[in-house]
């Protein structure tokens, strides 16, 4: 029986980098977030593994085991033959890959061991809002954060994730607060978390300066930053998101623009 799967885009609200381990593994801070922009899966039971690849951005996405929905469907022990639609850039810092593999898990099993598969992996398995701390294997649900709309934009840009890190000047930044406050609506979620940061957006800009121009067109946002190591970055709204996410395309037709709700 044909089965089908969402892979949202993950959004690092924040991204507080606290430290670095011996073994060179960052320790995280962040607030991460899921939106109704992202890949669709079909799944087809059959004696061997087959990857199909379909959409905006199926150019140059692996079709063998390279791929982790492969190994994640592997995990599994399920076999068959999958139709990905690749709706979200690669290397953008919205986790396209990890949520890929993270849905063939939520559709077949093998969760206990989605951090095999990456560190992004694992958080992806919940599609609503968590904190995010250690490496990526400390994960809190949230309460439900206020109604909003989102607007994702990459300029085109593919930021190796690596070099970012290793342009991170300092490695132990403050966390977040312990407790995390409760919001009565988008502008008193969106005023905290102008207080916070991503660690990551120096160093992704240097790196790649269009960031500076993709946040420059998200102004009129409630909060406009970088998504995890870039170089997408998003823009949150009350409302509003699709006229906004229209412009911008308009304005800028060779980049990536998509408008959404966050998943809360």
């Amino acid at each position: 029986m044909t089965a089908e799967a969402f892979a949202p885009a993950k959004i690092n609200l924040t991204l507080h980098v606290t430290g670095q381990r011996c073994d060179g593994y960052h320790l995280l801070d962040s607030l991460v977030v899921f939106a109704g922009i992202g890949d669709s899966l079909r799944f087809t039971p059959a004696n061997t593994m087959q990857i199909e690849v379909t959409g905006p951005f199926a150019q140059g996405v692996p079709t063998d085991r390279r791929n982790l929905v492969w190994q994640a469907a592997e995990l599994a022990e399920w076999t068959g033959h999958i139709l990905l639609e690749k709706n979200l850039p690669h290397g953008a810092g919205i986790g396209g890959g990890s949520s890929d593999a993270a849905a063939v898990l939520r559709a077949f099993g093998g969760a206990a061991r989605a951090g095999e598969l990456g560190a992004d992996v694992p958080v992806c398995l919940q599609t609503l809002p968590q904190r995010m701390r250690g490496i990526g294997d400390l994960l809190d649900p949230l309460a439900l954060l206020p109604a909003m709309e989102i607007v994702l934009v990459n300029p085109g840009v593919s930021v190796p994730t690596g070099p970012v890190f290793a342009a991170l000047s300092t490695k132990g930044n403050a966390p977040m607060q312990q407790t995390l406050p409760v919001f009565s609506g988008p502008a008193d979620f969106c005023d905290w978390l102008r207080n916070q940061r991503n660690d990551l957006e120096a160093p992704a800009r240097a790196i790649a300066p269009q960031i500076g121009d993709v946040l420059q067109a998200l102004e009129g946002a409630l909060l406009a930053r970088m998504s995890g190591s870039g170089a997408t970055c998003f823009g949150l709204y009350a409302d509003g998101a699709e006229d906004a996410a229209a412009h911008i395309a308009g304005t800028h037709p060779d980049w990536w623009v998509a408008s959404g709700k966050l998943l809360s």
